[in-house]
């Protein structure tokens, strides 16, 4: 259960970048006289398109590698035999945090291009870390999942499985229109009993479930009947161990 080696040396260079990896790639073509820029050719556009592709999965490499750099690990924590990923150093920094939504809106607008996600929802309790931030960067509601009994108001409840026993997730009944587009977000995605437990919510809703979206994926975790029950949607995430 552990991540990539982190690259120390990609501080530097990412951090002058983080503010400006989701924006377009400025012109570089010489306006003129009329203060009008010439027509590019079909070959120069497509030229340009290429560079500013290249540039971003560049930048955006980068910048995947400076997050990862602040991941930390506590052998034995919580318990004996577990190598425990901490990811809130990210959040310690102002340039790691938008580095981070950089990065993971990068993803999502990777794979759905024309589906963008309406709704993000959390999950308790490091996916409200990131996930009303995200949300914000999208300009789409943040609707929370949260331990049974945690919020006020009709509720709708899936039990779910754990390592030693069961437990229950809620969602506000009213927090998701029908056929809204849903996108899950959390920190780690281990054995997938809680991110299945969600799906299960949104779809109880009337929310148009899209896919998961993760920091760090331990896929040593789950067999092949709990992979089967996160569905078939795309599964995004940072890392994978």
């Amino acid at each position: 259960m552990s991540a990539p080696t982190p690259t120390d040396s990609l501080v530097e260079p990412v951090a002058n970048n983080a503010t400006s990896l989701s924006g377009a790639t400025p012109s570089t073509l010489t306006p003129d006289a009329s203060r009008r820029e010439p027509t590019p050719s079909a070959a120069g556009a497509a030229q340009l398109t290429s560079q500013s592709l290249t540039k971003i999965a560049k930048d955006m490499e980068q910048t995947k590698q400076l997050v990862i750099s602040a991941l930390q690990y506590h052998q034995d924590w919580p318990t004996p035999g577990v190598n425990f990923i901490d990811i809130l150093p990210i959040f310690r920094s102002p340039v790691l945090f938008a580095s981070l939504l950089d990065v993971l809106l990068h993803r999502i607008e990777e794979t759905f291009p024309s589906n963008k996600p309406e709704v993000i929802v959390g999950l308790e309790a490091r996916g409200f870390l990131f996930g009303p931030t995200l949300a914000l960067r999208l300009g789409v509601p943040f609707v929370p999942v949260r331990k049974s009994g945690k919020m006020p108001g009709t509720c709708l409840t899936e039990v779910y499985e754990k390592e030693y026993g069961k437990d229950e997730f809620q969602i506000q009944a009213d927090s998701i229109q029908e056929g809204q587009k849903v996108l899950i977000v959390d920190d780690i995605l281990a054995t997938g009993g809680t991110a299945a437990a969600a799906k299960k919510l949104v779809e109880k809703c009337g929310g148009d479930f899209i896919g998961y979206l993760f920091i760090i994926e331990i896929t040593v975790l789950r067999g092949h009947a709990q992979r089967k029950q996160l569905g078939d949607k795309p599964l995004l995430a940072l890392v994978e161990d």
